[in-house]
């Protein structure tokens, strides 16, 4: 009798532990950099095609960067989709992520290939977008605003006020609009143009989407973002129009990067491969997401702004995502910006 019920209890146990397995075998911790439409889209779509639960959370890359490096040591996350490539950047140069190469590699665009031999292929480039911002023309048109259409045009006292940014530290946009000023302009006269700005800023926000939506709104006449994000609102019906600047501007390439030590690696794995499909890179537009795919058989968005309008910097993706030179960036902008912001 009693061999009966240790061979019951030896069976619920395994039954148990095989019901535990299959569970944890079938979720994933995903936090998500995008704006949130398009990355509620992605765990809708990638739960329909895997029998896989995805528990997502929306941070800015910035904020990302911070948990993953906080966490180093118990990771809670298994990958990070989207948000600019450099703090993922900076996150594999740390060791924070996994090295992997997908069996997509081969069908994506230089730019993605690139982003991921730089970074010992800890992250790749899932999509790009150039920098720049959208206004609003109806406030333009109320004001009798002169249309701006290089940096240069931003510090026009007529615009005290008028203008919003994200904040660098939390913001990947803000970031790669810093470091875009320091390699169009020089460090020091970088630093001088951003204090001149700062008399035209009524917000740095958190996100950095942020500033065109609040544009949109008719919060604020100007929002200094990625031009696919602008592009978004002027889609959506709101009076934005998208400005390239006229001296060159960086660009973003949107990265993706397993977290190293993750709980659910195989899973995180089938994600990683899934997003660089052409089919789910051509959904993206339908969450009026309207980047550059780096999949070179995925739909380009007509919306989309081309590289190929747009006069573009050599963006030096591996010194500015240094984490040395980051840091070094960002305290010299807390220091003299954010110290004497409004």
């Amino acid at each position: 009798m009693a061999s009966r019920y240790i061979a019951a209890a030896a069976l619920a146990a395994g039954t148990a532990l095989t019901a535990f397995s299959a569970q944890a075998a079938g979720n994933l911790n995903l936090i998500c950099s995008a704006d949130v439409v398009i990355c509620e889209q992605m765990k809708e779509g990638f739960e329909k095609e895997n029998d896989i639960k995805v528990n997502m959370v929306r941070l800015s890359s910035g904020e990302t960067y911070a948990k993953i490096r906080a966490e180093s040591r118990n990771p809670k996350t298994d990958i990070w989709w989207a948000g600019t490539g450099d703090p993922h950047l900076q996150a594999a140069s740390e060791n924070l992520t996994l090295e992997y190469k997908s069996p997509m590699l081969d069908q994506l665009q230089d730019w993605a290939k690139k982003q991921a031999e730089s970074a010992g292929y800890k992250t790749v480039g899932v999509y790009a977008g150039a920098l720049g911002w959208g206004y609003n023309t109806d406030i333009f048109k109320a004001k009798g605003f002169k249309e701006p259409k290089c940096w240069a045009d931003l510090l026009d006292p007529a615009f005290k006020g008028e203008i919003q940014i994200a904040n660098p530290n939390s913001s990947g946009t803000a970031y790669t609009a810093l470091a875009s000023l320091v390699q169009i302009m020089g460090e020091d006269q970088a630093y001088d143009y951003l204090k001149k700005l700062n008399a035209n800023i009524s917000q740095y926000t958190k996100s950095g989407s942020a500033p065109v939506k609040a544009a949109a709104r008719g919060e604020t006449a100007i929002g200094i973002v990625f031009m696919h994000d602008a592009v978004a609102q002027t889609v959506e019906g709101f009076p934005i129009k998208s400005i390239a600047p006229c001296e060159g501007t960086g660009y973003e390439i949107g990265s993706m990067s397993i977290v190293k030590g993750a709980k659910n690696l195989d899973n995180a794995k089938i994600w990683y491969d899934w997003a660089l499909k052409p089919e789910v890179q051509s959904r993206m537009k339908d969450a009026k997401s309207f980047q550059l795919p780096s999949n070179k058989n995925a739909e380009i968005p007509k919306e989309a702004p081309r590289f190929e309008d747009i006069k573009l910097i050599d963006y030096d993706f591996k010194t500015y995502g240094d984490p040395a030179k980051r840091k070094e960036l960002l305290e010299r902008w807390d220091r003299e910006i954010s110290a004497s912001a409004n």
